[in-house]
């Protein structure tokens, strides 16, 4: 297809770093274009054009969807850490923490928390581990690090994305215009012979 970049050519190194997502060509020259094999009619260039405008649509969704997790992990992440440097300072005491816990949403109860250690976190998938305080922060930190990380290059797609969104649109406008005008010069050349 002809609005995707080849293997081997320079387009190729711009998709690798945009989570696959392919690269939309502009059509500069839509007389030419026309004429390259499996552009034989307008309509099914224009089919194509909108088939790959759609799976732009499906992965800007999908980008979405990561992007609103993200941005909801990384506050919980933050309030976890906060939470583990409290604990840190309390370790050495002898005096129990007073707390107040989440138990289901806006559901809270009051927790006396003896100094520790140890804590336990939720990995995901129903599964909790128990860590030392210092691993528990180490571990956190470097999943705050990643999913901000993560989150920037969700950015840097849908931004991209939007790009090729772009791009067709003006493709898909431009090949409708030529067809629009062949067709109209087609039909006053009938009109006048």
């Amino acid at each position: 297809m002809a609005t995707t970049s080849g293997s081997g050519d320079s387009n190729a190194a711009p998709s690798r770093k945009h989570l696959g997502i392919p690269q939309a060509i502009f059509v500069e020259d839509v007389i030419a274009f026309m004429k390259q094999p499996g552009n034989e009619t307008a309509d099914l260039v224009l089919k194509r054009l909108d088939e790959q405008y759609q799976k732009y649509k499906f992965m800007e969704l999908n980008l979405s969807q990561k992007k609103r997790r993200l941005k909801s992990q990384i506050p919980e992440i933050k309030q976890t850490l906060e939470i583990l440097k409290h604990m840190q300072k309390k370790k050495d005491s002898t005096d129990p923490m007073e707390t107040m816990f989440l138990l289901a949403d806006n559901l809270y109860a009051k927790a006396s928390v003896p100094p520790t250690d140890k804590v336990c976190l939720w990995l995901g998938a129903n599964v909790m581990l128990e860590y030392d305080i210092d691993e528990a922060r180490a571990l956190l930190e470097k999943n705050l690090t990643t999913a901000t990380r993560n989150l920037e290059g969700l950015e840097d797609d849908l931004d991209f994305l939007r790009d090729q969104f772009t791009t067709t649109e003006v493709n898909m406008a431009r090949v409708y215009n030529w067809d629009v005008k062949r067709r109209s010069s087609e039909a006053a050349s009938k009109s006048t012979a």
